[in-house]
Parts: C-alpha cells; sequence; structure tokens
C-alpha cells in the first residue's frame, strides 16, 4: 500500500541534497523559519551523491522525520550495487566522476544507512485541498529516467496518467520546473545540494500552500543562499572530484551531458523566484521557467533564391549519386504519432512502387555509369509491398548494397523465407533498419501504439539470430540528452543479447523531432563558414529518393527523403533531370540536416 499524506497546511518541497551537509541544514533552518514542521517536507530523492557528508545528510533528515522517496542512488547504494544507477554513458565524464563519489558514498555509509535506504518508497501521494499528487523520483516506471521542463507534454502525461493523478511532484533532473499542461500539473523542486545551472550558487526549493478555491495550488519557486564555500571545501578534503565542488561556487554544471538541447542552451540563464497558481479547474498552459513558443514567420522558406533578409540562400549541389532512396508506397501496418511521412494503414498518397519501375533507375544508373553503391527502401511499411522481395533481388544481383528500413513485425515476418533466401545468396550486403522509437516499452508504445513493442523485438531478434547486418533508428523524443538515450538503447542491446554498439552513429541512429511551425534559422551561403559546416554533409549532396504519387503515371525523383509532399522538391522524372542543386527552401533543411546534422544513410 503506497502512503499517502494529508498534510494540514503548506508543503515544503526539495529535492537532491546530494550529500550537501551545509545546504541540508540551511534548507531545514528555513523551513524552521517559515513554519512549516517535518511532516509536511518531503525530500523527492538522492539524499547521498556528489557531496563529502552523505551520512551526515542520512542522519539528519531522519532525526528531523521528514518524508523521503527513494532516488537512484538510494536504491543503488541500498542495494549496494555497482554504480549509481544514473543511466550515464559509459565512460563520459559524468560517469567518471560518478564512480569517485560513489565509491566514497559506499564506504562511509553504514549498514544500518543503507537499510534504511532500501526501505524508502519508491512513490508517495499527497491530498491536498481536493488534488491528488504523486511523489517520486525520475518517472512513474523508471526511478532513472529523466524529465525535465523541455520533456513533452505528451510524455509526461503518460506518468500522469499511470499514476492517475492530478499532478506529479519528481527530482531527479537537478532543475526547478513546472509544467502546468490542461488541468494537470507536473512539477520539480530542483535540488538543494547543487546550483541550477543558472551561473548562481544558490540552490532551489519549493513551497506548496492550498490555493483560495478547492482543487488550486500555490507553487512558489523558491532559493536558498548558504555556505557553499563550506561545502566545496568539504569535497576536496573528501578527495571527491573538483569539478562538482567548484560548480558550487560557479553555480555552473561541469557539464550538459545529461541536458536535452532546450536545457542546455539556458545555462547561464539566472532564474527568478516564481509565484504559479495552478487551477486544475481552470486548465491551461503554462511551463516555468518560461519557454518561448516561437512560431515560424510566415516571410521564411518562400524564395527558393533569397531568404526573407535578402540574404542568398544557400544550395547544395549534387556532388555524387552515392544513395538512392525508393518509397516503396507510404501504406504502414502502424499508425505513428508523429510519423515523419504520414505513413498509415489508411495513407497512400504515395502509392507501390513495382519492381518493374525500380528497374529502370537501376538501368539509369548502369547506363550512366553513376557512382551509386546503395540503394535505400523506405515507406510506409517497405514489407507491405509484395514487389520488396524482387525489389532486393535485383539490387544485390547488381552488385550494390541495399538498406531496408522495417518495424520488424507482421509484414516483414510473412517475408521470411524470401529473406533468408536473400540473407543466403548476399549475406552482410542487405541491412536492415529496425526502427525503435524508445529503449523502453512505454515511450516506444506512446508513439508506435499498443502492443507494438514485443513484436519489433521479436523481429529484431530473429534478424540477429540469423545473422542480418543490423542496425536501428531511435527517435530523440523523449524529453532526454542524446547520451542519455544512447546509454538506454545499449542496457536495451545488453539485456537481448542483441550485437548493436548504441555509441556507435550509424548502428543507432537517433533522428531529432521536427516540426515545420516551429521557428528555425533560414541557411544562408555564409552559414557554411558561420557554422563550419559544407554542403558536403548535408544529405541531398550524396542521395536522392524516388516516389510515385496517386494518380501519377511516372514515378518522380524528390531532393530528400523527409520532403515526399513538397513539390517544390520535385527534381524530375529521371535520376538524370534530379542531378541538379537543391534550394534548401525548407525548415526541415535547418532543423534536420544543417543544425541538426542528422542523415538517414549508413555512413
Amino acid at each position: 500500500m503506497i502512503d499517502t499524506l494529508f498534510p494540514d497546511g503548506p508543503l515544503l518541497v526539495f529535492g537532491g541534497p546530494y550529500s550537501n551537509l551545509q545546504a541540508t541544514q540551511a534548507f531545514l533552518e528555513r523551513a524552521r523559519q517559515l513554519g512549516v514542521a517535518p511532516a509536511n517536507i518531503i525530500c523527492t530523492g538522492d539524499v547521498v551523491a556528489y557531496g563529502a557528508d552523505g551520512a551526515a545528510c542520512v542522519d539528519l533528515l531522519r532525526d528531523r522525520g521528514v518524508h523521503v522517496v527513494a532516488g537512484n542512488c538510494e536504491v543503488s547504494l541500498g542495494e549496494d550495487a555497482d554504480d549509481c544507477g544514473c543511466g550515464f554513458a559509459p565512460e563520459s565524464a559524468c560517469d567518471m566522476d560518478s564512480r569517485r563519489w560513489f565509491a566514497h558514498a559506499r564506504t562511509t555509509l553504514t549498514t544500518d544507512q543503507k537499510t534504511w535506504m532500501r526501505g524508502l518508497p519508491r512513490r508517495l501521494y499527497v491530498a491536498i485541498n481536493g488534488l491528488r499528487l504523486a511523489v517520486i523520483h525520475g518517472s512513474v516506471s523508471d526511478v532513472s529516467r529523466f524529465v525535465f521542463a523541455s520533456t513533452p507534454a505528451r510524455v509526461k502525461a503518460l506518468d500522469l496518467e499511470a499514476a492517475r493523478v492530478d499532478g506529479i511532484i519528481a527530482g531527479h533532473c537537478g532543475l526547478p520546473f513546472t509544467h502546468l499542461t490542461g488541468a494537470r500539473m507536473w512539477h520539480n523542486a530542483g535540488a538543494i545540494g547543487m546550483p541550477a545551472n543558472d551561473g548562481t550558487p544558490r540552490v532551489w526549493f519549493s513551497l506548496l500552500t492550498p490555493g483560495e478555491t478547492p482543487r488550486s495550488l500555490i507553487v512558489e519557486h523558491r532559493a536558498l543562499d548558504y555556505d557553499h564555500g563550506g561545502a566545496a571545501q568539504a569535497m576536496r578534503v573528501a578527495a571527491l572530484p573538483d569539478s562538482y565542488a567548484q560548480a558550487l561556487g560557479s553555480g555552473f554544471w561541469p557539464n550538459s551531458d545529461v541536458l536535452p538541447l532546450s536545457e542546455t542552451r539556458r545555462g547561464g540563464e539566472r532564474l527568478v523566484p516564481e509565484r504559479i497558481v495552478w487551477d486544475a479547474e481552470a486548465p491551461r498552459d503554462l511551463v516555468w521557467p518560461a519557454r518561448p513558443t516561437l512560431r515560424l514567420d510566415p516571410a521564411k522558406f518562400r524564395d527558393p533564391v533569397r531568404t526573407a533578409r535578402d540574404e542568398p540562400r544557400a544550395h547544395v549541389a549534387l556532388e555524387a549519386l552515392d544513395t538512392l532512396w525508393i518509397n516503396t508506397g507510404t501504406l504502414c501496418n502502424l499508425a505513428c504519432a508523429n510519423c515523419y511521412i504520414e505513413s498509415t494503414p489508411r495513407n497512400d498518397r504515395l502509392v507501390y512502387m513495382s519492381a518493374a519501375e525500380v528497374a529502370a533507375y537501376l538501368d539509369e544508373i548502369e547506363r550512366d555509369g553513376l557512382p551509386t553503391r546503395l540503394i535505400g527502401f523506405t515507406g510506409g511499411e517497405p514489407f507491405l509491398n509484395r514487389d520488396l522481395p524482387a525489389m532486393l533481388g535485383d539490387v544485390l544481383g547488381r552488385g550494390l548494397d541495399a538498406l531496408v528500413l522495417t518495424n520488424a513485425m507482421k509484414p516483414m515476418q510473412n517475408q521470411r523465407d524470401a529473406l533468408l533466401a536473400l540473407h543466403a545468396r548476399f549475406g552482410t550486403r542487405l541491412t536492415m533498419r529496425v526502427s525503435i522509437d524508445h529503449y523502453t516499452a512505454e515511450l516506444h508504445e506512446l508513439e508506435r501504439g499498443p502492443r507494438s513493442w514485443q513484436p519489433t523485438l521479436d523481429g529484431l531478434r530473429w534478424l540477429a539470430d540469423n545473422g542480418f547486418a543490423l542496425n536501428v533508428a531511435g527517435r530523440l523524443y523523449s524529453g532526454e540528452s542524446e547520451s542519455i538515450v544512447r546509454a538506454g538503447y545499449a542496457g536495451l542491446f545488453a539485456r537481448e543479447g542483441l550485437p548493436l554498439d548504441a555509441m556507435d552513429p550509424v548502428a543507432l541512429m537517433l533522428f531529432p523531432e521536427m516540426d515545420a511551425s516551429a521557428d528555425v534559422p533560414e541557411i544562408t551561403e555564409s552559414c557554411w563558414g558561420i557554422l563550419g559546416k559544407s554542403p558536403h554533409d548535408v544529405m541531398c549532396s550524396s542521395s536522392r529518393m524516388v516516389v510515385k504519387r496517386k494518380g501519377s503515371e511516372k514515378p518522380a525523383v524528390l531532393a530528400c527523403t523527409l520532403l515526399a509532399y513538397d513539390e517544390r522538391f520535385e527534381l524530375g522524372t529521371t535520376l538524370a533531370e534530379a542531378a541538379r542543386p537543391v534550394s534548401l527552401n525548407h525548415p526541415h533543411c535547418a532543423t534536420f540536416c544543417v543544425l541538426g546534422s542528422a542523415a538517414c544513410s549508413r555512413s
């Protein structure tokens, strides 16, 4: 049975004491000054971490009777694990430093203190002014999953629905924020053991007070000054990583390994205390610290030659046709929440390509001596097209390599015999790229739909067991940093016994989320020098895609795999016609290819 608290007044919430005794003492003194009793104080976990005085912090909170939910550090230390369980990428700066403070904590904590950690609840409920809140550390299903202000509302909603609550109070990420989404709230008080990466040594906690009307709450983000110099000195005496000791004074984290791009960009932006009124009966959307919701200037991406600021727009020449993509049709057995190409079981805007139509392009490659080495097949789900095995046989039989993008579900399983025959003849010249949108079942299925996780894993495992060349395509939509996401996939691959290196950007390709309505800069000719990049880095310098539109007599060649419906990027019906330069005249050109440095080919 999960405990429920019924506070009789304001509730004080704080996270991440992180073995910082000076900050913990200062916080408890502030609680005394505010007149909040320990019965109304909650810690969201990670009592012990980077600092020098973990044992003293544990004793202090235990003696005062403060409510504590288990953080990943308590779980790991209580179980006498080998690491803190933060999910850091192996050999990253965070991983290397965490080994040192974790070893210090293991040796300084008593057996009794570790036993106390093992007994901490993973979740508490709070009933306050008609609202039901869940207090957790990371996420409902994973104590170590990072949830930030920028984490999409639909990801947060998954936990809110799973806990069946009006709001969630969480910790782990170390940064204070409040996200109101409709009638619900996700709140993080921040950490008192480490600054909020805002360039000041202050740390953060929150005061939650019942509002004037039923089902309302006043949420106050408050800053705390304390003896950060004394805490840093204690860390140095204990020979702990000096980078964290320096951070206590500078207010800047040693690195941004765990931070998503949005939070990384806000580093050094001084936080200002805030008072927010959450009224569940008056739904609204709000994020503190405020994140601007800039929409695309309608004057942008209109003229293929000049930008909205009348600067020469960047163009990309086709240097060599290395990769030709074939869109086999937009029909798919799934209807993903945010499909790049809007594929569904009913979308046939791009119809099935035939083997004969594909052969015509292969003939053109041979006739004109084009340097093409790879033919990629995408959809939709390519295995819904019954001609796919014949197309693959033709490609591979001509000495070209083939790559198929698939969800590895039933349509692929229906072609097992054909795939095995192709593999027997051509071996690793046929590569299968399987889409797994997140390393957890719940977030993969949030994107792909219920009951999509296990069939995909089964298909991936079948491919691995039969020796197919493999890689995986994932998404950066969960609100976690790329390093954390890669570490998560590494754990998945290890558990499933899959021969994939999650740190290899080809073995695991992670694609950014794209919103064509969000404001992004236009790419000008001068951007190459400013960004230190080259047109050679953009995939339209080496690839094209063939599609067949519904009602069209012939297929068409497009500049890009992502712009299937924008006729401005239709270059002709032959590869020769499509060899002309491409104007970077779409938001995706900036978001995905230039600024995001993404590519779809295998190398």
